[in-house]
């Protein structure tokens, strides 16, 4: 099976205060999108930081590329937040750094009672133990990332089949024009004779002289120097090396499809060599229909390479 790097995912639960009053609504959401390597994002409440390293280590044993932004929200329920108690402790250590900072600023303002109330910390929720807060974050992200795999995998498997249906276009078109090119060579060869014999005047009877040569030039260098230029310009306009390479690529690559896993850096490698490849064929292209084959190859290798990028 192939995998995406783009994805969305999501998970909550709902969570009842042991008393009965008051609770908490825990939701995990988890958005990927393409990267060379595994980038990491988080953001999350302070009191549920404790959970990010189980969580790293969760999303790097099923992830192997991909930028993620990892965002968990904990949404207190008012009968929760109504029952909160000042953590004493906080609100001392908060008094003491406010105290250091007017001593080294007068000028700065003091503190709101808003901003004491929200900061981390100070307020502490009696409704959800924060074990049991942690439990649900971690529940919640594993549901979230095996989600997630599940969407990766399903687009990673309509884009192995837009690939696929690419690789079959491109060996049609190989296996089409690979009948062509002894033709193909043969016709220009016959041209450039045509051409040849003409610049060399040996169409013009009349310009021969009678004792067989055309000026200091005899009939028969003539011929080795045209049989001698056809037989480069053949060798020049020959593809049927560039047809064998393409047709070894292309195997290669269905082969990797086929066989799934973690196939993006192999596939965008493959790409690469069938580039090169229907370069060198339209650079070398004779004839309209092969001119038009490596045009038709390289527009099917940029549709691929695109959607190469998205893969893990």
């Amino acid at each position: 099976m192939i995998y995406s790097m783009t994805g969305y995912a999501s998970a909550t639960r709902e969570l009842v205060a042991a008393s009965g009053t008051g609770g908490a609504s825990v939701s995990v959401e988890l958005r990927t999108v393409n990267s060379r390597f595994l980038d990491l994002n988080f953001r999350m409440p302070e009191d549920v930081r404790v959970c990010e390293p189980t969580l790293r280590e969760m999303l790097m044993t099923k992830l192997s590329r991909g930028k993620v932004d990892i965002r968990i929200n904990i949404q207190r329920s008012e009968q929760a937040a109504s029952a909160g108690a000042l953590d004493r402790d906080a609100l001392e250590q908060l008094a003491t750094l406010e105290r250091a900072v007017l001593e080294a600023f007068p000028e700065s303002g003091r503190l709101r009672t808003g901003e004491i109330l929200r900061w981390p910390g100070v307020l502490a929720e009696s409704g959800v133990a924060p074990e049991v807060l942690r439990d649900a974050v971690l529940g919640c992200g594993k549901q979230a990332i095996a989600d997630l795999i599940d969407v990766r995998a399903r687009e990673g498997a309509q884009l192995a089949n837009m690939l696929l249906a690419n690789v079959t276009e491109m060996e049609s078109i190989v296996a089409k024009i690979t009948p062509l090119v002894p033709d193909l060579i043969v016709k220009h060869q016959q041209k450039i004779v045509e051409r040849l014999q003409e610049a060399f005047g040996i169409a013009a009877p009349e310009s021969a002289n009678g004792n067989g040569t055309i000026g200091n030039v005899t009939r028969e260098e003539i011929s080795e120097r045209i049989r001698q230029e056809v037989t480069m310009y053949g060798i020049r306009i020959d593809i049927a090396e560039e047809l064998s390479r393409l047709t070894a690529h292309l195997t290669e690559t269905r082969h990797v499809i086929e066989k799934g896993g973690r196939v993006g850096k192999r596939l965008d490698f493959m790409m690469q060599e069938l580039n090169r490849e229907a370069n060198t064929l339209g650079s070398k292209a004779a004839a309209k229909e092969l001119a038009d084959a490596s045009m038709t190859l390289k527009l099917l290798i940029e549709q691929m390479r695109e959607q190469v990028q998205n893969l893990e």
